[in-house]
């Protein structure tokens, strides 16, 4: 087996090593990155490090796959963030403390927790589904669409967050029950981690073992061919924005909890670290391409650069410089190798 892989690589000219290297050139940086940030704080490959990181991305995970969807279908969803704000405040806003001074609902009594988390991915799915109905009926480009709703939510999350007893300020004071089942631990591992572990088997499941995930990667490939080939595009495009919609109402429900409070600026800017993550992950934005793995390894690769670059005390302005980078970076390979294909 080693023999045949020395072979394999070998026997490679040096185009095919020049195409090898610009296909994975975004790996070679991030990797490089990675060591880099070890050799200067050897401190960071720690258990407790490793278990952060895992914990930190738990909740990008879950909010990558719902944008991961539909950027299968060529698409793109800018009002992610607003979504997981609006998903946030109403969590809050429903799981405060019955002793706690400034509730949201001051005559509410103890909710149960499952209530507050169908209310928050009832919200999200209503919204992403009436996205997912312009784009596919009336052709709008998915930057556009999204880009409207994005505001458009903002505005109805601000009136829903002014609306709360104490008037507009931050919702804190949650149940106990709330903060223990998101931030707590089962037999030593993170709860948030087993939720992305939950969330990563049922999307899998989805996308792999399903006729909704095969007509995805249909749509996404060639709507043409997939409506040719008797397959609803209108209806897949719906469903696929509406999944996103669920994800985001979790990720929302489980954001609130771990940073401890949501106001209306809650989730602004999660959408460009989704999007990056499933790019640089490999998910296209040609179509028809995305993995589960990938997902993951794009999101754990953010993670680590971000809690690696702040864990060695680099300058937040520098470390957007250098996520922005390898966003674009990441773009300009995936169209390159769209384009070599084509």
């Amino acid at each position: 087996m080693i023999k045949a892989l020395t072979s394999k690589y070998l026997n490679k000219t040096q185009e095919e090593w020049k195409d090898l290297l610009i296909n994975n050139a975004i790996y070679i940086v991030i990797f490089s990155i990675i060591i880099f940030i070890i050799a200067y704080e050897p401190k960071f490959v720690s258990a407790a490090v490793f278990k952060n990181i895992l914990t930190q991305s738990s909740v990008r995970l879950i909010l990558a796959y719902g944008v991961a969807g539909i950027i299968i279908l060529q698409g793109t969803d800018l009002s992610l963030g607003r979504s997981v704000g609006f998903a946030a405040v109403i969590s809050a806003s429903l799981l405060q403390r019955p002793d706690y001074a400034a509730r949201f609902y001051t005559d509410m009594g103890q909710l149960p927790l499952f209530l507050p988390m169908v209310a928050a991915i009832l919200v999200c799915a209503f919204f992403s589904a009436i996205n997912g109905y312009v784009v596919a009926k009336f052709l709008i480009h998915p930057f556009l669409a999204t880009m409207g709703m994005m505001i458009t939510l903002y505005g109805v999350l601000s009136i829903y967050f002014a609306s709360g007893d104490p008037g507009p300020q931050p919702i804190g004071g949650f149940d106990t029950r709330y903060t223990e089942l998101v931030i707590g631990s089962t037999m030593g591992i993170p709860n948030l981690v087993i939720f992305a572990a939950v969330t990563s088997v049922l999307v899998w499941i989805l996308w792999n073992k399903t006729v909704f995930g095969k007509n995805m990667y249909a749509v996404g490939g060639n709507p043409e061919a997939a409506t040719v080939s008797g397959v609803n595009v209108l209806k897949t495009t719906v469903l696929v924005y509406i999944l996103a919609g669920v994800l985001y109402g979790v990720g929302g429900y489980l954001e609130a909890a771990r940073i401890g409070s949501a106001n209306n600026g809650t989730g602004f800017g999660y959408e460009l670290d989704a999007i990056a993550a499933c790019v640089v992950g490999g998910i296209s934005f040609s179509g028809g391409v995305g993995k589960v793995s990938g997902a993951i390894a794009g999101v754990l690769m953010f993670t680590i650069i971000s809690y690696g670059m702040t864990f060695i005390g680099m300058d937040m302005n520098y470390q957007y410089i250098l996520k922005g980078v390898i966003i674009v970076a990441a773009v300009a390979l995936d169209t390159k190798k769209y384009l070599k294909k084509s």
